[in-house]
């Protein structure tokens, strides 16, 4: 018998995660902010993620049929080139770090997932992609630092890396009052070769 039960459900999302080189030269470009705006909500460097398909809270009898559709789209994706680029905000709430390099295949590679998440009779909101890096949240009485944050990271240009691997990512979002955590379900390497046509000049959202 089983006397530590897994919990019944996971609040789970699939993910693109960038290398540790790219999110250290983030990180480093984010100094001045971390210490001119302490009182914002610091996402954990090892947690920080581009969202292809945020699927909510799913009992845990739905991940082992993902990890099956989705293990064998990692293994015939080739891989993507992407960077970290620039900075902005949602609704002045939400400080991001954009994302470049090949956002056709981004949108694609999120496109396919979507659509085996719901092969497997999964059902979640569907919200237009939007690549980024959530990097902070602003608490509910602080109404100015996000945007000069987001204006402190418009000139950065990190170096591109390659996407090397598909993660299904789980978070105790909801399970207590400490900070959100998120741990890898599993995750697949994609295949070897960069997509054709996946050098092209990075942007941001």
């Amino acid at each position: 018998m089983d006397d530590h039960p897994g919990p019944p459900t996971l609040r789970v999302f699939v993910a693109l995660a960038p290398p540790d080189d790219a999110k250290d030269e983030l990180a480093r470009a984010l100094e001045p902010a971390y210490a001119a705006y302490p009182r914002l909500r610091w996402n954990r460097i090892e947690d920080w993620h581009i969202t292809l398909a945020f699927l909510g809270e799913l009992p845990a009898t739905a991940v082992p049929p993902l990890r099956t559709v989705l293990a064998g789209r990692a293994a015939s994706h080739p891989a993507l080139r992407l960077a970290l680029r620039g900075g902005g905000h949602f609704d002045e709430r939400l400080l991001w770090s954009g994302i470049g390099g090949d956002l056709e295949g981004l949108h694609v590679l999120a496109a396919d997932v979507r659509a085996l998440v719901r092969s497997c009779g999964i059902e979640f909101a569907e919200r237009p992609l939007r690549p980024h890096l959530t990097l902070a949240r602003a608490r509910r009485d602080d109404t100015v630092s996000v945007p000069p944050a987001a204006a402190g990271l418009a000139g950065f240009a990190g170096r591109p890396w390659r996407a090397e691997r598909l993660h299904l990512v789980g978070s105790n979002t909801g399970r207590g009052p400490g900070p959100i955590r998120y741990r890898d379900i599993e995750a697949w390497p994609f295949g070897t070769a960069v997509r054709a046509g996946g050098d092209s000049a990075p942007a941001t959202t």
